[in-house]
């Protein structure tokens, strides 16, 4: 008898960002360097800059301060300013492994106040095996999707994000 796989739902969360589309999405994807929290590296060195690439196929990847560069993903979906679909492919022992795929979905929905909702999914999560739940878990504890997209939110509300 084989063990069941383990199917864990998807990780969602948003926040309304106080701006219009076009600059949530710009402010998401132009500059993550400036909004990602530096804790949340796999790298090892100390403020990284974190690179996405702004188009199908470009590189999703933080750089130290050295120059050396650790990938994380890559863009399979760039549709501005409505919609960027991630490749994560972080194994779950948080390592990056170019055969391995989970995705973010992250879609930007203007509302009548001039607003955004900005709204994140990652999912295909029983891809992680016998690591799904813990992963799962640490992605959508307030320190995971929730409190990266507040850090982005803040940032993409201020002036800095011009």
């Amino acid at each position: 008898m084989t063990a069941p796989q383990i199917r864990p739902a998807p990780v969602k969360r948003s926040v309304i960002v106080k701006a219009n589309r076009q600059r949530s999405f710009t402010a998401f994807t132009g500059n993550m360097a400036a909004w990602w929290p530096a804790s949340h590296t796999i790298g090892g060195s100390q403020n990284p800059q974190v690179v996405l690439e702004g188009r199908a196929g470009g590189r999703w990847y933080e750089r130290s301060p050295t120059g050396a560069e650790c990938e994380w993903g890559k863009v399979l979906v760039w549709d501005p300013p409505g919609r960027l679909v991630l490749a994560w492919q972080l194994n779950g022992l948080w390592k990056y492994d170019p055969t391995f795929i989970t995705e973010v979905e992250i879609t930007f929905t203007a509302l009548r106040s001039g607003e955004t909702r900005v709204d994140l999914e990652h999912r295909n999560l029983e891809r992680f095996g016998e690591h799904a739940i813990r992963v799962h878990d640490a992605i959508g504890a307030e320190k995971g999707w929730l409190g990266i997209l507040k850090i982005f939110q803040a940032y993409a509300q201020g002036s800095d994000s011009d």
